[in-house]
């Protein structure tokens, strides 16, 4: 199955706050892992963080791909089709 999302996601997009999740470092919560929105830049937690801001991102804004933002990971994700690319 192929995925129309995935095919655009490669370009590069810079981290709105590459320090961390956007909302955990307000909130002062925390993360187990990162991932970036790959159409504005967003850092979001994983659903294996206790807020799972990488996921209500995607519900709130229907950006559909993420990719990992762990050092050393380039898996990429789509919301929309519930495929990795």
């Amino acid at each position: 199955m192929s995925c129309e999302h995935l095919e655009p996601s490669n370009l590069p997009v810079e981290p709105t706050t590459p320090d961390g999740c956007q909302e955990c470092l307000a909130e002062g919560g925390r993360w187990v892992t990162l991932r970036l929105c790959l159409t504005c830049g967003h850092v979001g937690c994983c659903n294996s963080s206790p807020g799972k801001h990488a996921t209500a991102h995607f519900q709130n804004t229907g950006h559909p791909v993420i990719r990992s933002f762990e050092p050393g990971e380039t898996w990429r994700w789509c919301y929309v089709d519930s495929l990795t690319g």
